[in-house]
């Protein structure tokens, strides 16, 4: 049995988790922080910081397969290039790719570079869509409709054309030569621009070949996450990511069968065979859900790290409920519903929200 370790405990480290699991992997979780979201669903837990004690890590990466950053502190990510020399095990990252894509300025200077659409900067009149340069998701984001909101904007926000249409994404893996671009998702977006559900769609050929091309470009030694608006006036990327995803490798995995860890782990250690379609076996919705007087309501995925731990609340065939709790906070519910189709995915995500509704309708004080 394969072991892997990851580094950073909370959305991106549960993702990999949920999929090593689901490959018969073990996971191995190193933590700065005593109480981790993710705690509770992984094999084992060490509590310290890699910067202060690397003879640690050194250690331990003797006794696993691999080594996956799932986290975005930019001195720990240092840390880890600067000693992945010293390691037992290889690290299943591209830093190069990373350095590019974590910088949203860097990355568009990227996309110009080899012809890649993606919206305009500084257009003349609004809606003007406004980013911060290094934060990862929504987070800072906003539509502004008229000009006298840009008085006293941060200089370093980037400003861009608002760009109205469906958010996609498509996850690509290389080995540095061959790049399987995996499955489409859409994306849906609530009020705070956050994601809060996930859906496959069907075989995109345009956003597919970009996808390669940005690949391809960078030598892609690792996983990259590409974001598109697939707007009236064509599609248009909006970043590109270079690290592990949270939310669209398990709806990929439930809609494909194809596991990204599993493929990840292949890129370094053996070629990544290129496909021209991942075909679509089963319909699969992925999304968070507030609990909020007996009610549910879809909310961000941003919300889940607020909680205080991440655990298993019901597992059957074709459903599964994780939910994120907190002493200041009301229960984040994270569904992952599957079928045949949609239809039938619409019936049993129908029933997972009608069993977390009895379930505290029948245990109030659990609320």
């Amino acid at each position: 049995m394969k072991t892997i370790c990851i580094i950073g405990g909370k959305l991106q480290g549960f993702e990999v988790t949920y999929l090593a699991h689901k490959a018969g992997m073990n996971v191995v979780l190193v933590d700065r922080r005593a109480k981790p979201l993710i705690r509770n669903v992984v094999d084992s837990f060490h509590c310290f910081d890699i910067t202060e004690e690397p003879e640690k890590l050194r250690e331990l990466s003797e006794n696993v397969d691999a080594i996956i950053p799932v986290n975005e502190n930019l001195r720990t990510i240092e840390f880890l290039r600067s000693m992945k020399n010293e390691l037992a095990c290889p690290i299943l990252f591209d830093f190069d790719a990373y350095y590019v894509s974590m910088d949203k300025k860097r990355s568009k200077d990227y996309f110009k570079s080899i012809g890649i659409p993606t919206p305009a900067d500084k257009p003349v009149k609004p809606p003007y869509f406004v980013k911060p340069p290094c934060e990862s998701s929504s987070i800072g984001t906003s539509i502004i409709y008229d000009d006298r909101e840009l008085e006293g904007l941060d200089p370093s926000m980037l400003i861009e054309e608002y760009v109205e249409g469906d958010v996609v994404s498509l996850e690509v893996i290389g080995d540095g030569r061959n790049f399987a671009v995996v499955k489409e998702t859409k994306i849906h977006i609530d009020g705070t621009y956050d994601c809060h559900m996930v859906t496959p769609i069907d075989n995109y050929p345009e956003f597919r070949k970009i996808s390669h091309e940005l690949a391809k470009n960078l030598n892609l030694r690792g996983i990259m996450d590409v974001e598109a608006i697939d707007s009236p006036q064509g599609l248009k990327v909006l970043e590109i990511d270079a690290r592990f995803p949270s939310q669209t490798p398990t709806a990929v995995y439930h809609s494909t069968g194809i596991n990204l860890v599993e493929l990840l782990m292949q890129a370094f250690s053996e070629e990544v065979q290129e496909m021209e379609i991942a075909a679509q076996k089963n319909y699969c919705i992925y999304e968070h859900m507030l609990l909020e007087n007996g009610n549910l309501k879809p909310v961000g995925e941003h919300v889940l790290s607020q909680g205080d731990e991440y655990v298993q609340f019901h597992a059957s065939e074709n459903l599964e409920i994780f939910e994120s709790r907190g002493k200041n906070m009301n229960s984040v519910f994270t569904l992952i519903s599957r079928g045949a189709d949609r239809e039938e995915t619409e019936k049993v995500r129908q029933n997972g929200m009608e069993m977390i509704t009895e379930h505290f309708q029948n245990n109030p004080q659990e609320v």
